[in-house]
């Protein structure tokens, strides 16, 4: 039995299968370079066995140099591949140092095509057959060639660079790996290094067996990969564990999940997910007949809220609503995550969806009770100011039944004096008007309908209130001061449900100076700018004030100061600013009495911009 050729093939085999698995892996998982350089460490590992069988079966020294000059070749690979292998895999060697390894290994294999018969002899004067494992090998006789010296310093400079990235490893903890995979190339390249040295310089009668030390280099690397793969194996088995735990937690929890691959264009999900959207369990899912499900008036405000979590913001959050095909309506609150691979390019949205047909039902039915709640204050309210309001009314009414008299006496006389009668008409024209707009105003009030925000100017939803309840603070002898800005921005908002606002606020004032001498009932409506961004109306009296540990609980539901008050006004003053996205405060103010804030936030047009003559908060 010829054992050359059994152990030689079977280095080359062992290492050809490995390269096979791994070149696999890398293929499957294509950021795996590591994986990717150990197989090509491998396959040159594989063809230096071949190379070495070839040289020991060589008969004249032009085929022994030929044979010799063409291992080199496969060196010069093996120490290329080992070096990335190490700075890829262990993340660690001098950068500078690396490439200086890649540099004079590749002038020793440009040397070896240039110099002599080959790097390691000048000239090949014999070759000899010597016995080696029981059978003839044959090895050369000549003279050494002075430029092996730079393949050898080579050779010492990749020692040098693994050592300092085993050194780096073991600074970082990972002593295993340092002393298996560094001390492990490091040990073997030296001793081939020392044997190729003495076998050329003739001290030692054999010929070179680089491929098995080398061998000993691909066990240690294939363990280090073999121990991650075992790893990863361990890590998928609990990933699969924890999927599974995942997907019944979430059916649990009534959330459909779902991954879209943006590299295969495949979208996966659970069959809770496929339930909320209608698919079938073995439907092939499209993005585009996905969007088809939601409902026209939410499809493009979806198809964008995906396109910017893919292109720029990398998450969204919506709630949308599906038509399904039987025609029933289904609210959708979805939230996903684009993910990104390396190059930053997204490859993954991953998600989940959740059937909130039911919570927009109770919301829907809460903000209608809402407004009923709100539609009965504003009744009771206008109840209160019913004195005040029929003298509104009556007073363009008797204007107008006076002027028409007149103007029936001026019909009467022998003479018409027609500026006089024009005179009179205009007079019952501005009276009908005004009493029109009482009219309009006591409708839109006592309106009962949806809310419908649009742009106001705040002043004028101030000043209608105020001439609304005019006569209620004559007969009540309240001045009324106002502090108003004309240059400040527009609000957004429901008209009818801020002037209740007002109107609340300014009656409880009046209430409030009811017990003051009736020439110091003074009323301050103000209104300025925050600093952010919002629109802040006061209502100041000068009453008594607010008990100190009150200012708070005022503003809860059926508590009230007031012995016919229902203690809901104030309630639904705040509930009103909180579905603006305002807020409703109260203080007492240091010379005396309290005062009233409610804030809004200014129109989103108008934020951010600084009026010429905003006034000091």
């Amino acid at each position: 039995m010829s054992w050359v050729t059994v152990i030689w093939s079977m280095v080359g085999a062992s290492c050809l299968t490995l390269a096979l698995v791994h070149g696999m892996i890398w293929w499957q998982r294509r950021e795996a370079r590591a994986n990717l350089l150990f197989a090509l460490f491998a396959v040159a590992t594989a063809l230096q066995a071949a190379g070495e069988m070839w040289i020991m079966r060589t008969g004249t020294p032009e085929e022994y140099g030929t044979a010799m000059r063409w291992t080199h070749v496969s060196a010069w690979m093996m120490v290329i591949f080992v070096v990335g292998f190490v700075r890829l895999y262990q993340r660690a060697g001098r950068p500078w140092l690396a490439w200086t390894v890649f540099g004079m290994r590749t002038l020793s294999l440009l040397l070896n095509f240039t110099t002599g018969v080959n790097l390691n002899y000048r000239e090949i004067t014999a070759v000899r057959s010597i016995s080696f494992l029981g059978e003839p090998v044959s090895v050369a006789d000549g003279v050494a060639n002075p430029w092996m010296l730079v393949g050898q310093l080579s050779l010492l400079l990749l020692v040098i660079f693994i050592t300092d990235a085993a050194l780096t490893v073991w600074r970082r903890g990972n002593r295993r790996q340092s002393l298996v995979l560094g001390g492990g190339i490091v040990f073997l390249t030296l001793m081939s290094g020392l044997q190729s040295v003495l076998v050329f310089w003739h001290a030692i009668p054999m010929p070179i067996t680089a491929s098995l030390f080398c061998l000993g280099v691909v066990v240690a690397m294939g363990f280090e990969l073999s121990q991650d793969m075992l790893r990863a194996a361990g890590l998928s088995e609990e990933l699969r564990e924890s999927e599974q735990q995942m997907i019944l937690a979430a059916d649990a929890a009534n959330l459909g999940i779902w991954v879209r691959d943006l590299d295969r264009k495949t979208i996966w999900a659970t069959d809770k997910w496929r339930a909320l959207f209608g698919f079938g369990k073995s439907t092939q899912l499209e993005l585009g007949a996905i969007l088809k499900r939601v409902h026209p008036d939410d499809r493009e405000v979806m198809r964008q809220a995906l396109t910017s979590a893919i292109e720029a913001e990398g998450s969204y959050e919506q709630d949308y609503r599906l038509l399904l095909p039987d025609g029933k309506v289904r609210w959708i609150a979805s939230r996903g995550r684009a993910e990104f691979n390396s190059s930053g390019k997204p490859h993954l949205v991953r998600g989940v969806s959740l059937d909130i047909t039911e919570r927009k039902r109770v919301e829907a039915e809460a903000q209608q009770h809402r407004n009923e709640v709100t539609h009965l204050s504003r009744v009771a309210m206008l109840g209160e100011l019913s004195g005040s309001l029929a003298h509104e009314l009556n007073q363009p009414l008797t204007a107008i039944l006076s002027n028409a008299q007149a103007a029936q006496r001026f019909l009467a006389r022998p003479e018409l004096d027609r500026a006089e009668l024009e005179e009179i008409l205009h007079d019952i024209v501005e009276s009908d008007r005004h009493a029109g707009e009482v009219i309009r105003g006591l409708r839109l009030l006592l309106k009962k309908g949806e809310v419908r925000h649009q742009p106001l100017d705040a002043n004028e939803v101030i000043l209608e209130v105020l001439k609304l309840m005019r006569s209620d603070l004559l007969n009540h002898h309240i001045s009324v001061e106002t502090d108003l800005a004309k240059d400040l921005p527009e609000i957004t908002g429901d008209r009818v449900q801020l002037q209740q606002v007002l109107l609340n606020l300014v009656m409880n004032a009046s209430d409030a100076m009811a017990g003051n001498e009736e020439s110091s009932r003074r009323l301050r409506v103000s209104m300025i700018r925050t600093p952010d961004d919002f629109l802040q109306i006061s209502v100041r009296d000068n009453g008594r004030g607010i008990p100190p540990d009150k200012l708070n609980q005022v503003f809860e539901s059926y508590y009230t100061t007031k012995p016919q008050g229902l203690g809901l006004g104030l309630a639904v003053c705040r509930s009103i600013l909180a579905a603006h996205h305002g807020r409703l405060s109260a203080e007492n103010h240091p010379d005396g009495g309290a005062v009233f804030h409610f804030c809004l936030p200014l129109a989103p047009a108008n934020r951010h911009s600084s009026p010429e003559s905003a006034p000091p908060r």
